[in-house]
């Protein structure tokens, strides 16, 4: 962000207007000054440190502010944590406008919404369940402005110019998806902040409220860990796929891409999406055993003799014991092991066949092959994708799984196939060279 556009910065000016014009009635609302300061020093404590350690926002405060005081009051709670954080990315003044702008107007338009439906009534009554409706639809009107605000910045700065005739298709993507993601973890802070509100207006009085902060905190920071380790996890992936990719120039990109079709066959054949994960990880996975083969055999231009076809199939089992200790990769493993079997048996690294071979093997096995054939290796250039499905379809109950196969046809009749090009120069600049003497299958 550090040339930001001046549409961009147009833009956080005239949110950080409308949050002063939501700030101005202030003086004439009847507000305890010292619930406000509470609560800001309290949202500004969850911000910073428990924000910088953490990672993330923590709205239930927030919430609570908007459940408790009128809304030019409950606009003024996220203010002091945006206005005096430490700038740590350029440019820091325009961060902070927009950091305390934005939450401002959605606590705002929450405390507006809450009010209007009676909420301050039924959080000083302790109106259960009726304390829901105003609440849930306060909860509504907060993720609803941060989508708009966030989906406006997005465009903005990181959207890229549509193709022609595409109309505004960038800009609608900034928004897409953005509500789906924060209604729910929006939805359990909004719980936690009512939470708060009542507990604040009962009888034990603000030190009660401060109790509901321990389990939110606690699982923020499981939350938090979770979402580190799954960091830790891709990390892990890329450093091993960008290791295959420079030893292996020609099959540049195709790691991503066998991932990405095993992907389709496990959607298509209704796994759950943990399974689609590993079946993820697998199919970027399967080839990492090529560290271990010489690179002069990955990219030898003719034919392969019997002895180094020998010493390129043990690359299955080479990333076999690469990746035995990674626990996060599960039955992946296997698939990266088994991806080189056939169903007739007569594939490697064990002669495998049927049902024996694990079937997120079998998946992989028709990813790999399918990717193969529709990218430009050293020894073939790129068939069109109705002759690898046809290829496939060939193969299938001899090499492949005919169940696998069919998913895959299925799925690229309602997506399609878009592959990229697998090395670095052109691909009408490469001629292609003679395919290695054995299988149609790839190395």
């Amino acid at each position: 962000m550090e040339a930001v556009p001046a549409r961009a910065r147009a833009y956080v000016a005239c949110v950080a207007l409308l949050a002063v014009v939501c700030l101005l009635p202030l003086p004439r609302t009847h507000a305890p000054w010292w619930a406000i300061g509470l609560l800001a020093a309290l949202y500004a404590a969850c911000e910073h440190p428990l924000g910088r350690r953490f990672g993330g926002t923590f709205y239930p405060v927030l919430l609570a502010g908007a459940f408790l005081l009128p809304p030019p009051a409950a606009a003024l709670v996220p203010l002091p944590a945006a206005l005096f954080a430490r700038g740590e990315h350029r440019p820091a003044p325009l961060r902070r406008v927009w950091r305390a702008a934005q939450p401002s107007l959605a606590v705002w338009g929450a405390a507006h919404v809450h009010w209007a439906l009676g909420g301050r009534d039924a959080v000083v009554d302790r109106d259960f369940p009726y304390a829901l409706l105003p609440a849930g639809a306060a909860v509504l009107a907060f993720c609803l402005i941060l989508t708009v605000l966030d989906g406006g910045i997005l465009a903005l700065t990181v959207g890229v110019p549509a193709p022609p005739g595409r109309g505004s298709a960038p800009a609608r993507r900034a928004w897409r998806g953005l509500l789906a993601r924060s209604l729910a973890p929006v939805a359990v802070h909004g719980l936690a902040g009512l939470m708060m509100a009542v507990l604040w207006r009962s009888p034990y009085g603000p030190a009660a409220a401060l109790l509901v902060l321990l389990p939110m905190c606690v699982s923020w920071w499981v939350f938090a860990q979770y979402h580190r380790e799954r960091a830790a996890h891709q990390a892990t992936i890329r450093a091993l796929v960008q290791a295959v990719d420079i030893k292996d120039g020609y099959t540049r990109g195709h790691s991503e891409r066998v991932g990405q079709a095993s992907v389709l066959i496990a959607r298509e054949l209704g796994m759950d999406d943990e399974r689609v994960e590993v079946l993820r990880f697998a199919g970027i996975l399967h080839d990492v055993g090529k560290l271990g083969v010489p690179t002069r055999l990955l990219r030898k231009d003719g034919p392969l003799t019997p002895e180094e076809r020998r010493i390129i199939e043990l690359h299955p089992e080479y990333g076999h014991e690469m990746v035995r200790g990674i626990s996060f990769l599960g039955e992946a493993r296997a698939a990266i092991l088994h991806h080189h079997e056939r169903l007739d048996g007569s594939g490697y690294p064990y002669g495998l066949a049927g049902t024996r071979i694990p079937e997120c093997a079998r998946v992989v096995a028709v990813a790999d092959a399918f990717d193969a054939m529709t990218s430009t290796r050293s020894y073939s250039r790129a068939r069109p994708v109705p002759a690898a499905v046809a290829e496939l379809e060939r193969c299938a109950g001899s090499h492949f799984d005919p169940r696998m196969v069919a998913a895959l046809v299925r799925a690229l009749r309602r997506h399609g196939w878009h592959p990229a090009v697998t090395a670095d120069e052109p691909a009408h600049d490469r001629a292609p060279r003679q395919r290695p003497a054995g299988t149609g299958t790839p190395r």
